[in-house]
């Protein structure tokens, strides 16, 4: 009889469609990602309409969508997908060249999960894919709070804004304002004194409340009620 324990079943890797109208930067990214064990490159394209058209046939975990795109800009592209049926599950994270892309709460509107300088390192690169395959938000850290707030900002209605929140609960809304500020589950935790667990299921139910598909979204929705503002 074999008493060796058996082998750990395989993780699924990360299932990437690169989208960029730069061949050099999707060859670049592809031999990167290839190298890793949890990470396969499934499609590529060329702009923003062949982009959704891959997502639709190969059904990645991620997008890596660069905003300015032919045929279909990247936001229009995001939306088109985060839109889809049967790609709920799909996330995107926006490429951009400037920290200061005035673009950055459109493409959040329309579904991002997060976003990256395309000068990021390679180290960068990869946790920001990982981060999001996960569920969770990224924003580099150039693409501060301080510019979503600058745009959320004017379009925040004090009525309104109350009306959506009053779903929460008292503690919720303490979550959320964290989420807003950037924090972890474990750093929400460690702030209102809950485990990592409890936070992670307070921040479930305000997505859930609020029909936000993402921490991402949830990042907006703090700015956008006013919970959260650009200076803090």
């Amino acid at each position: 009889m074999n008493t060796a324990s058996a082998e750990p079943p395989a993780t699924a890797a990360i299932r990437v469609l690169l989208a960029d109208d730069e061949g050099l930067v999707r060859s670049g990214f592809k031999v990167l990602l290839d190298l890793e064990d949890d990470i396969t490159v499934v499609a590529e394209a060329a702009d923003g309409a062949e982009a959704v058209e891959r997502a639709r046939a190969a059904r990645p975990d991620v997008v890596l969508m660069d905003i300015r795109m032919p045929k279909l800009d990247g936001i229009q592209a995001t939306a088109e997908i985060t839109r889809m049926r049967g790609l709920e599950g799909v996330r995107i994270l926006i490429l951009t060249t400037y920290d200061t892309d005035a673009h950055v709460f459109e493409a959040l509107q329309a579904g991002a999960s997060g976003f990256l300088l395309k000068d990021a390192g390679p180290a960068e690169l990869l946790h920001a894919i990982r981060v999001v395959a996960a569920g969770e938000a990224l924003l580099a850290p150039r693409i501060t709070r301080r510019l979503i707030g600058q745009f959320t900002a004017r379009r925040t209605a004090a009525k309104s804004a109350q009306d959506r929140l009053a779903v929460l609960t008292e503690r919720e809304r303490e979550v959320l304002a964290l989420v807003g500020q950037g924090l972890s589950n474990q750093e929400i935790g460690a702030e209102l004194f809950l485990s990592p667990a409890t936070a992670r299921t307070h921040v479930s139910r305000a997505m859930a409340k609020l029909g936000a598909r993402d921490r991402a979204q949830l990042v907006v929705i703090a700015y956008r009620t006013g919970l959260v503002s650009p200076d803090e």
